[in-house]
């Protein structure tokens, strides 16, 4: 008997000191993984705001196929949540407790598992870089006595397991928002009849290939000149291709802006009044990046050879931009008309 109370006294002696060497360990954890996002700074952030978004790209749902997720009455920016359950994985909930666009998102991760209930801030940050933007998404946080003492007798502690999820998840982010800026649609339209109009215009010589990269600078000059000279602005900006020289890569056109009336400028002004006439134009709409401008000037091309259409050989096709970068984040929701003059 007096050997059993021994061993007895001896491995409580073990289990009391075992427990202060657990309690007494440093449960803090705190990780983060970045990557370089090419995309806009507006776009990635929406994305990770609203929570509907998380089932395809987050990295924990493909590890349990029994997840049930419900959301809260909102779904993005402060107050947003989702929770989920889930006998692989465990319950969860994650709710936003600050969402600044678009700059940074701080939320509250809440866990159940069989080693309790816990809770983590989990924050993003995102920085616009020249090639993109920087994702930065962290997780800090304490482990409680069970989660300390079941990593004791584990090979990785917490934060080599959470690591490669959150490298996992930042991929997937990245193929998501990638894929969704490479939507595009082309519909050629039919012929229709423009109503043309004077216009305020500067011209240049450039690559067909950087068209998109030289217009903004030249509409923000146009767009500046009108302002400070009072002259009314009357329609969406467009690019007007005065000559187009397809063996050379080369090409010369003006970026534009309507206006209702003639206007006279000083002579040497490098803002210029010019005149479109009323005319019959085949037009073509595509929504997407102004990367697929080349092939919807293809489809535009092979209509108007099926269709017997003749083109009007004096007059100049041009671009019309509903909506431009400033405005839309996703390229995939740019908006831009074509039009080709015909007979």
């Amino acid at each position: 008997m007096k050997i059993l109370k021994y061993l007895f006294f001896l491995l409580l002696i073990v289990i009391i000191a075992g427990s202060i060497y657990i309690a007494t360990q440093d449960g803090d954890y705190h990780l983060e993984e970045t990557k370089v996002i090419p995309a806009p700074v507006e776009m990635v952030f929406r994305e990770v705001n609203e929570l509907k978004n998380w089932e395809y790209w987050e990295p924990w749902s493909g590890e349990a196929d029994d997840m049930i997720v419900e959301y809260g009455m909102k779904t993005s920016g402060d107050s947003a949540s989702y929770s989920w359950k889930s006998e692989t994985a465990g319950d969860g909930a994650i709710k936003i407790i600050s969402s600044k666009p678009y700059s940074e998102i701080e939320q509250e991760l809440s866990l159940i598992t069989p080693l309790g209930e816990s809770t983590s801030i989990v924050y993003w940050e995102f920085k616009e870089v020249e090639t993109g933007t920087e994702v930065t998404w962290g997780i800090k946080g304490e482990q409680s006595f069970m989660e300390k003492m079941a990593f004791t007798f584990q090979e990785q502690s917490i934060m080599e397991l959470m690591r490669p999820m959150l490298e996992k998840g930042l991929n997937n982010l990245e193929n998501v928002v990638l894929n969704k800026m490479d939507e595009y649609t082309i519909n050629v339209d039919g012929v229709i009849q423009h109503g043309g109009g004077y216009y305020m215009y500067t011209t240049t010589a450039s690559k067909i290939s950087q068209v998109d990269q030289k217009m903004g600078a030249m509409f923000s000059e146009v767009s500046t000149f009108m302002d400070e000279n009072g002259i009314e602005k009357n329609g969406n900006p467009f690019v007007l291709y005065n000559q187009w020289n397809e063996t050379s890569g080369n090409v010369i056109f003006s970026a534009g802006i309507f206006t209702p009336s003639q206007v006279i400028t000083p002579a040497e002004s490098e803002i210029l009044n010019g005149f479109m006439p009323n005319q019959k134009v085949l037009k073509t709409t595509l929504k997407g990046d102004y990367k697929n401008l080349k092939e919807a000037w293809e489809q535009t091309r092979n209509y108007i050879e099926k269709n017997g259409l003749e083109v009007q050989q004096e007059a100049n096709s041009f671009e019309v931009y509903l909506t431009s970068p400033d405005q839309v984040a996703n390229p995939a929701k740019w908006i831009t008309h074509l039009y080709i003059p015909v007979k």
